[in-house]
């Protein structure tokens, strides 16, 4: 049984950053996605980023890109999600997520992913 534990959140000023991690335990998985997403209060969960296994091709949200970078230590099993230049309105619940066999066209639809982690609180305020 697959297992995501995420780490790293926390509370930082705007323009701070953090380092989410993701901890991935009982994955037989050789083709798959590890994605993040995101909930702020009162808002629907949005798609963050993901890096594709095995060909690490990595996906990340238009509106996130540039300030957000995932990446893999695959010795630790361990994926990581950077956030820089953080502003209060990346507040929210961060989760990774994992999903099997994806294709493109499913990588940012959260209905399609079978293993979840419990989420991490990431608060951006001064």
């Amino acid at each position: 049984q697959v297992q995501l534990v995420e780490s790293g959140g926390g509370l930082v000023q705007p323009g701070g950053s953090l380092r989410l991690s993701c901890a991935v335990s009982g994955n037989s998985a050789s083709s798959y996605a590890l994605s993040w997403f995101r909930q702020a209060p009162g808002k629907e969960q949005e798609f963050v980023g993901a890096i594709r296994r095995p060909n690490g091709a990595t996906y990340y949200a238009d509106s996130l890109r540039g300030r957000f970078t995932m990446s893999r230590d695959s010795a630790k099993n361990t994926f990581y999600l950077q956030m820089n230049s953080l502003k209060p309105e990346d507040t929210a619940v961060y989760y990774c997520a994992r999903l099997v066999n994806p294709i493109t066209s499913t990588i940012r639809n959260r209905d399609r992913y079978d293993a979840w982690g419990q989420g991490t609180q990431v608060t951006v305020s001064s």
